[in-house]
């Protein structure tokens, strides 16, 4: 079965190492979030791609889920004794990625090239691909610091700033990267990793003709929310901020045109009902991944209830 997800940051790979570890490594395509990409100290740096890259690889850090496993921050506490910023946390480690993708980029190398030569590198089998090879800047409004750029609102922030809305600089004229396009038409289950809706989905969704290729063929989704709380990261707060009451019911009506079926949390089993009001078919399980058995289980259960869907269809 050829699988496609579309993840970013540390839930969506968590989900992609679950498929990672029960599929063939040549049946999982992951389209990931570029729009938190930025340059800090001249370095070209993709938190997305580098999260989900060093999950598959084994080599994420086990706390925080992102970063490397094994690190040290000797280049950081220097900055830091000659005045430097050290709000973005780059390890002696990762700061060898970052060098490297830099380099490459002077070169000329687009971002999906960059990708699959370090994938190669770290020694990860599937295959990742940027969204796009365009600049594309997830743009945060907010109600105190005016429009910031993700990164600054993420982590020098800490997610503080009050959220009135999301833009995506360059988004008009960006393009699916070499493989995307082609990879979701060839998919046999298009997923929608528990990452968050705004800022780690939507701008993959915005790239021009991805949304209407999974309109047409439908995708699976696990929700980033349970009991109207976000397991990591800012999604239930920025719903609220927004308006919108944090829940599983409102991650499926974000996705309404995009979704097939929706997994949520057993802990969420008087949603079903809703969740099936917006014409999506919902699976009450244990969605939550601590460890790689977790993870595996998930993803099982995912390729379950995808391939059950005519048999489910029929008894509704």
């Amino acid at each position: 079965m050829k699988v496609v997800a579309l993840a970013g940051g540390v839930g969506g790979a968590k989900l992609v190492a679950g498929l990672a570890g029960i599929l063939p490594s040549a049946d999982l395509t992951v389209i990931v979030n570029t729009g938190d990409d930025f340059s800090h100290y001249g370095l070209k740096i993709c938190p997305d791609l580098d999260t989900v890259c060093y999950t598959l690889a084994g080599l994420a850090n086990p706390i925080h889920g992102w970063g490397r496993n094994n690190e040290t921050f000797t280049v950081l506490e220097e900055l830091g004794s000659l005045g430097g910023e050290t709000w973005f946390k780059i390890g002696d480690r990762d700061l060898a990625i970052h060098l490297e993708r830099t380099r490459l980029t002077l070169e000329g190398q687009p971002l999906s090239k960059i990708c699959e030569h370090l994938c190669e590198k770290i020694k990860v089998a599937q295959r990742i691909l940027p969204m796009t090879d365009d600049p594309v800047r997830t743009l945060v409004h907010t109600r105190t610091e005016g429009v910031i750029s993700f990164q600054n609102y993420f982590v020098k922030y800490a997610c503080q700033p009050v959220v009135k809305g999301f833009s995506f600089a360059g988004i008009e004229s960006a393009r699916p990267a070499p493989g995307v396009l082609h990879s979701l038409h060839q998919a046999d289950m298009i997923v929608i990793c528990p990452s968050n809706p705004w800022v780690s989905i939507e701008p993959i969704l915005s790239v021009q003709g991805i949304k209407e290729v999974i309109c047409k063929k439908k995708a699976v989704g696990v929700s980033p929310i349970i009991g109207g709380k976000a397991l990591k990261g800012p999604a239930a707060k920025m719903f609220s901020e927004l308006g919108i009451v944090p829940s599983a019911v409102a991650v499926a009506k974000h996705y309404q045109d995009l979704l097939w079926g929706f997994m949520i949390h057993e802990s969420d089993l008087r949603l079903e009902g809703e969740i099936s009001g917006c014409g999506i078919i919902p699976l009450t399980t244990n969605i939550i991944m601590n460890n790689d058995p977790e993870r595996q289980r998930l993803a099982k259960e995912l390729l379950a209830f995808w391939e059950a869907r005519n048999s489910i269809e029929e008894h509704i």
